[in-house]
């Protein structure tokens, strides 16, 4: 995959798929980003937002996620962020802590499957930011935007996410974003590949990506303003398909840079 096949903006904020070592690495899919993180990565801060205590409420978009077999995982997926929002994950977020915004527990705050309009196959960020502001306006279910609000929002198997000129399970596996610099959002497509599945169960693998884009929203809600390094990307870029336990789930390894090292 050519590096050139993603913008800065985009290369910035998303989950790349994990390739065989043999054909290509990770720091061949776009610019900036690496197999093993450099001992002179840094994140500095730009000045921008941080979710000090993530509110995550998820989204849930297609008529199969109410049934069998993805009952379980929607459940599965909410004992994920009620478990990981209150874990030691969010102590080492710590690290990052500025005068305005100390980094603490988050919460789910709630989670709606949604099967009306759901796309068949395909899906533009365009489109997805204009049914979340469409959702926030209309549905009283749905929590307005607020300093910590994220909205995470997963696909059903079969559909295909398209940013810019990026493909989910072509070039991405998830990425988050923010609409007027106040709405949060993060993006999960299904992983319906070997690169987004990584070698893990489905559960696993959107735990592992979940956990990626939530540590950069938390950090760098507004890519690129808050936590970030020019030359390596956001929080989890560094350190993408590493990862470890934490509550009972897979989580990726994170940037620290105390420790110069994915911890």
């Amino acid at each position: 995959m050519s590096t050139k096949s993603f913008s800065r903006k985009e290369s910035i904020r998303v989950v790349p798929l994990k390739q065989p070592k043999a054909k290509i690495r990770l720091d061949e899919l776009y610019e900036g980003h690496k197999v093993k993180a450099s001992a002179k990565a840094k994140l500095t801060y730009r000045g921008g937002p941080l979710l000090a205590n993530a509110e995550v409420f998820t989204i849930f978009w297609g008529k199969s996620w109410a049934g069998v077999p993805l009952k379980p995982l929607v459940e599965n997926l909410n004992k994920f962020f009620s478990a990981i929002l209150k874990s030691n994950l969010m102590v080492q977020m710590t690290e990052y802590n500025v005068p305005k915004y100390k980094i603490g527990n988050g919460k789910l705050s709630g989670s709606v499957v949604i099967s009306a309009g759901a796309p068949a196959h395909s899906i533009t960020d365009s489109q997805i930011q204009k049914q979340l502001r469409q959702w926030i306006k209309t549905k009283k279910s749905f929590p307005r935007p607020g300093k910590n609000t994220l909205y995470f929002i997963y696909f059903e198997k079969g559909v295909t996410v398209s940013m810019g000129g990026s493909k989910s399970c072509s070039s991405f596996c998830g990425y988050h974003d923010s609409i007027g610099n106040g709405t949060y959002y993060a993006v999960m497509p299904y992983p319906g590949c070997a690169g987004c599945l990584g070698g893990l169960s489905v559960l696993d693998a959107l735990t592992g990506t979940s956990s990626h884009e939530l540590c950069e929203s938390i950090t760098d809600p507004v890519p690129g303003s808050g936590w970030y390094d020019d030359h390596n990307g956001e929080i989890g870029d560094i350190c993408p398909w590493q990862f470890k336990k934490v509550a009972g789930y897979e989580v990726q390894l994170e940037w620290s840079n105390k420790k110069k090292k994915c911890i």
